[in-house]
């Protein structure tokens, strides 16, 4: 069976502390649980706002994950690792007792 290659987006506008936050909490999941199976395009929506458009994003930083469907967005510094996990289907959501 084939690996799954995740394919991220992480958008942030500049190198505000949240980016850089946001940034260096995804590398640690990818490395940790995706390890060999993903690329991060990291875009810089103050270089490239024409950019946001296209994922229709409306806060800052924004992960996509465009590869493997469905696309998922997380909003926020990346810090909440269940949430980050669990928005990226590398873990599968907490069963609701």
């Amino acid at each position: 069976m084939a690996k799954k290659i995740y394919e991220l987006r992480l958008y942030v506008a500049g190198h505000t502390a949240k980016s850089v936050t946001a940034l260096q909490n995804l590398k640690k999941y990818c490395e940790e649980y995706l390890h060999g199976q993903y690329s991060i395009e990291v875009v810089d929506l103050l270089k490239n706002p024409q950019l946001a458009e296209g994922d229709q994003i409306l806060a800052i930083p924004t992960l996509v994950k465009k590869v493997p469907e469905p696309v998922r967005k997380i909003i926020g510094d990346l810090s909440n690792e269940e949430k980050v996990l669990v928005g990226l289907d590398i873990r599968p959501r907490p069963k609701s007792n």
